[in-house]
């Protein structure tokens, strides 16, 4: 316990000392667009009191929060897609296979967790759409909701599964995997604003560009090997890897989302507008750093 308290301080110390710098710049600089940094910062906050309420409590808090997460977050997804009446009935058996999904993890049944979604939703989505609904639109409608519980269920419920699985080191690793994360984030937006020239895809995001995901990868890589002798039981060269492994899954994660969002939003400039601040927006790289992480963690250690 003492080794922990004394882990939540100096996360707690560095955030501070994070969020008191951003405010400076973004104090001395106000012609620049700070907006994506500022999204981080806070959720870097949140999953801090999430995960710090888990530590000292239980992990059925953080379990309970990713969970309200998730909801809003496919709720967002869902309210982004041009849907019919037929619809409904294919979105509400998604909702419901939310808490579900967490249920596996409270029991700890790994097996059934990582292939409820992707198999036995998967398969039986459908049919609430074809029983007496036709099947205009069918496929765009069955596809498109599978794609959001994909992501915004499956992906993100990985990030609760650590503590169930290694009761010892999983809130470590979330915290590990989160802070990481969401650093390499703000280091590639950073780079971005100031020195990125070659964009990587400029219809649909013009804060990612390629010096922004070189520069995030080499930050991300040094902070993974610092920390995580504090926060891990990793060895050194899986502590060096695991930067790499969440800076390019974090990535590719982001870049998703973003053409996800752009495809869904064509023509609704003011949805665009008002979704700056959304969700989707806050945890886009979470949705492919969580599982990619705990696979290989799983995969190469015998703790999970």
């Amino acid at each position: 316990m003492n080794s922990e308290m004394w882990t939540l301080a100096a996360v707690f110390a560095a955030l501070s000392a994070v969020h008191a710098g951003f405010w400076v710049v973004r104090r001395t600089q106000p012609d620049k667009d700070f907006a994506s940094i500022s999204h981080r910062i806070n959720m870097w906050w949140g999953m801090f009191f999430i995960f710090a309420l888990a530590t000292l409590f239980h992990p059925i808090v953080s379990l309970l929060s990713l969970m309200t997460l998730a909801f809003f977050a496919l709720k967002e997804y869902f309210s982004m897609i041009k849907t019919r009446k037929a619809d409904r009935r294919i979105f509400l058996w998604a909702y419901l296979s939310i808490p579900i999904q967490f249920w596996w993890i409270y029991i700890g049944w790994y097996g059934m967790f990582v292939v409820f979604i992707p198999i036995y939703v998967f398969l039986f989505l459908p049919l609430p759409r074809l029983l007496n609904k036709g099947t205009v639109g069918f496929l765009r409608s069955v596809s498109s909701t599978q794609w959001g519980l994909m992501l915004m269920v499956f992906g993100l419920s990985h990030l609760a599964f650590f503590p169930f699985a290694s009761p010892e080191f999983g809130p470590g690793l979330v915290l590990f995997l989160v802070v990481l994360t969401q650093l390499n984030d703000v280091v590639h937006a950073l780079v971005s604003l100031y020195f990125g020239k070659r964009k990587v895809v400029p219809t649909a995001n013009p804060n990612l560009t390629w010096e922004g995901f070189g520069v995030g990868l080499v930050v991300t890589t040094a902070a993974s090997y610092l920390l995580y002798p504090y926060l891990t039981p990793l060895d050194p060269a899986f502590g060096f890897w695991s930067g790499m492994l969440i800076g390019v899954a974090g990535f590719f994660g982001s870049l998703t989302i973003s053409v996800l969002r752009r495809d869904l939003l064509i023509g609704e400039d003011g949805k665009a507008e008002t979704r700056k601040e959304s969700h989707l927006s806050r945890i886009d790289s979470l949705t492919y750093t969580s599982p990619v992480f705990l696979h290989v963690i799983r995969y190469f250690f015998d703790f999970m």
